[in-house]
């Protein structure tokens, strides 16, 4: 199983739809896909610092953020499809399907979980690799990524991740990828090399 996180910042731009097709066709049936706040988490930015509610309300809006933009994905391809908790994650798989993940049900129950901007979609999918025993994490950005694979540390530096992200990532047997612009082939080809990899396990 892969978590693939696909970054908020997609949501408006001319690559999204090749992401899609690569996760809809590749990720079938192995991909649970952790979609971004995007504009949608930007609006409750500007909101909270215009009417003053906590970081609290301010988290919650959040992940309604990511669900109104995974509703959004789902709509864009018929392979991708809502998915609340684990036993409906699993169900989708089983079906050939990609998971799209609904995370209000599951991040609110867990008081664990810090309810600030700290805490943003790419520690939810770190949290969420972690409750599903994920192999691999993708975080899928629109940034250009030159050179090797960044570490935890690094990428948190270069605010690429959220400042929590080190917190939920680390001490984990989780392999973490960084993709960007331009990279939907070799996404394609890790993902079919991975359903090889399990089919011969």
């Amino acid at each position: 199983m892969w978590v693939v996180k696909l970054g908020g910042s997609l949501a408006n731009s001319a690559e999204l739809p090749q992401w899609l097709d690569v996760i809809a066709t590749a990720g079938a049936g192995k991909v649970v896909l952790v979609p971004g706040g995007g504009p949608w988490a930007d609006e409750i930015r500007v909101a909270q610092k215009r009417e003053g509610f906590d970081d609290r309300v301010a988290h919650r809006k959040a992940l309604r953020a990511m669900e109104q933009y995974g509703r959004a994905l789902c709509t864009a391809r018929s392979e991708l499809v809502e998915a609340e908790n684990a036993y409906a994650i699993h169900k989708v798989l089983k079906d050939g399907k990609v998971a799209v993940w609904m995370p209000c049900e599951m991040v609110i129950a867990d008081p664990s979980i810090p309810e600030s901007w700290d805490v943003t979609s790419d520690s939810l999918a770190a949290w969420l690799a972690r409750q599903l025993d994920a192999l691999t994490l993708l975080l899928v950005k629109s940034v250009k990524i030159d050179g090797p694979q960044p570490g935890i540390e690094d990428l948190v530096r270069r605010g690429w991740v959220d400042p929590a992200f080190a917190k939920f990532a680390s001490g984990m047997r989780l392999r973490i990828l960084l993709l960007g612009q331009g990279d939907q082939e070799a996404a394609q080809r890790m993902l079919i090399s991975a359903g090889v990899a399990a089919s011969h396990d």
